[in-house]
């Protein structure tokens, strides 16, 4: 297609034209140069019914603006670069170590300690609380979380996509998608509920209690996307953002390691200065690493063992 029609065509997967961008100067284009224009956010016919154009990942138009802007600023305050959430990112690096060690050298599978650890950084973030790696709340949630994403990536998942007029009418996964995604808004409720019910105006303990004193100071406009509804489908997509991705992208680092041993295991090299603050020879402190720039690189190798190919859906 790309040799009969160029760099940029649209096809049709059902009724939905998908705009496909081919060769890194058409992408550089539209994703770098004219990011504005591009930046909107295509729909999801498996989770439409539950987002609806809320919440900060699913939003377009002034709305995405200002809960982006709004969760950045919340982030760096409650995650970026405070050196209580590199404890608790460190607490959970421990926690996986002592996980991994209980193996005993055993064959393992990480993935599922890797989604406790993603999770729970989220959850320190937005709740202000880590959970145990047994417990069964937690447990439940990361199973609906883990077991949605592997429902909208399946076949019917992808069927759904490209006629999902006429497929919404009848029984199918979508239906189990929405059961879940109701589950996991029932607890994030619940824990907006306590939030509200102990809320300190004077000292913000986490993502929501900022949310719930912005609520407040714009309670008399009409028009305010600081609503019940956002903060809800929010902090779902800081979920949908952060859980699978990272989890994946540690999978995929370790297994890089692993696959170049003589790379990750060689004193003196960034990554073995990082396995030592994992195993805990260091406390792996900002103040302690001095070679940013060298890990930034080491971030870029990996990203080349997870490029894909990429569609930007137009509505």
């Amino acid at each position: 297609l790309r040799e009969k029609y160029g760099d940029v065509f649209t096809v049709y997967l059902g009724r939905r034209p998908v705009v496909m961008l081919c060769g890194t100067d058409a992408i550089r284009e539209a994703l770098v140069d004219q990011a504005e224009a591009f930046s909107g956010r295509g729909t999801i016919a498996t989770i439409e019914s539950i987002f609806q154009g809320y919440g900060v990942i699913f939003a377009n138009g002034e709305r995405w603006k200002i809960l982006r802007r709004f969760s950045l600023a919340t982030m760096r305050d409650f995650g970026m670069g405070k050196r209580s959430v590199e404890e608790r990112i460190q607490e959970e690096a421990q926690c996986l170590v002592e996980e991994l060690r209980k193996s005993k050298g055993a064959l393992l599978d990480p993935t599922f300690l890797f989604q406790c650890i993603t999770s729970n950084i989220i959850c320190s973030i937005v709740f202000g609380e880590r959970f145990d790696y047994k417990d069964r709340q937690f447990l439940r949630l990361l199973d609906m979380f883990y077991q949605t994403f592997t429902l909208i990536s399946s076949f019917y998942g992808q069927i759904f996509e490209l006629f999902s007029d006429f497929l919404k009418y009848f029984p199918g996964t979508h239906r189990q998608i929405y059961k879940n995604l109701q589950e996991i808004n029932t607890f994030i409720g619940h824990s907006v509920e306590k939030h509200r019910a102990t809320l300190d105006p004077s000292s913000p303990r986490d993502f929501i209690d900022s949310y719930l004193l912005r609520m407040e100071k714009e309670k008399s406009n009409v028009h305010t996307e600081f609503h019940h509804q956002n903060l809800i489908l929010t902090l779902l997509s800081l979920f949908f953002a952060g859980t699978e991705t990272s989890s994946t992208t540690l999978r995929y680092g370790f297994l890089l390691m692993l696959k170049y041993p003589h790379v990750a295991g060689k004193p003196g090299t960034v990554i073995w200065e990082v396995l030592l603050l994992l195993f805990g020879c260091r406390d792996g402190s900002r103040d302690e690493r001095g070679n940013a720039g060298q890990l930034s690189r080491s971030s870029a190798g990996f990203r080349l063992e997870l490029t894909e190919p990429v569609l930007l859906v137009d509505g």
